[in-house]
């Protein structure tokens, strides 16, 4: 399955393109049972099709599940694009403040404190990247999980892995801006309950982000 992923992710197999699956047999080393196998995997991922005389081909892209985590880490794998990145960060922007404004209604002690962990981890990381992406990693999963609403909070799933390689990029480009200032505000407002507050917090944050975009 994997094999099958790199090749048309590298584009060895563009979209449109049939499979020979004979071929691919003897090429993977495989049996047909473990080539079916894979091909089904990825068949509900949106990569594959099979039809009646047409055989087993590539789907065009926007038929695959973006959304699935093993299509994601393909998408990163294989060097997303910037406009990949424009698009996931327009999604946060009508995701995380409105999980925010959710955080500042029902958020619990544990909840800050989580918030609080990842601001000091953000703060000791200094111009450490892989702290630094790791604590953003961190904070951006409390926020969600603050919102105590179960399906703003499983976006991590697909909002954290691209934001780790967003911020591998963002500092090898070169040094961002400090982000604990923005993020800091986020906590803030949510602690006091502030819910509108929280929002626009929130926005200033993802502008940070927009201005830093790889």
């Amino acid at each position: 399955m994997e094999a099958l992923a790199r090749r048309i992710f590298d584009g060895t197999y563009a979209e449109g393109d049939p499979l020979d699956l004979p071929q691919l047999m003897a090429e993977l080393d495989v049996s047909q049972a473990v080539l079916r196998e894979a091909i089904k995997v990825l068949t509900t991922k949106g990569l594959i099709d099979a039809r009646r005389r047409r055989g087993t081909f590539v789907r065009p892209w926007d038929d695959w599940n973006l959304l699935d985590t093993d299509v994601l880490r393909w998408t990163l794998a294989a060097g997303a694009s910037a406009d990949f990145f424009a698009d996931m960060l327009e999604l946060r922007r009508s995701i995380e403040p409105a999980a925010a404004s959710l955080a500042a209604e029902h958020r619990s002690e544990q909840d800050l404190a989580a918030l609080d962990a990842a601001l000091d981890a953000m703060r000791a990381a200094g111009d450490d990247p892989v702290l630094g992406v790791r604590s953003d990693a961190s904070f951006h999963t409390a926020l969600l999980a603050a919102s105590r609403n179960r399906f703003f909070a499983q976006m991590r799933r697909v909002i954290i892995p691209v934001l780790i390689e967003r911020d591998r990029r963002v500092h090898l480009a070169g040094t961002p801006e400090d982000p604990v200032g923005v993020h800091a505000a986020v906590v803030e407002r949510v602690r006091e309950g502030d819910v509108d507050g929280a929002y626009m917090a929130t926005l200033e944050l993802l502008d940070l982000a927009m201005r830093e975009h790889p």
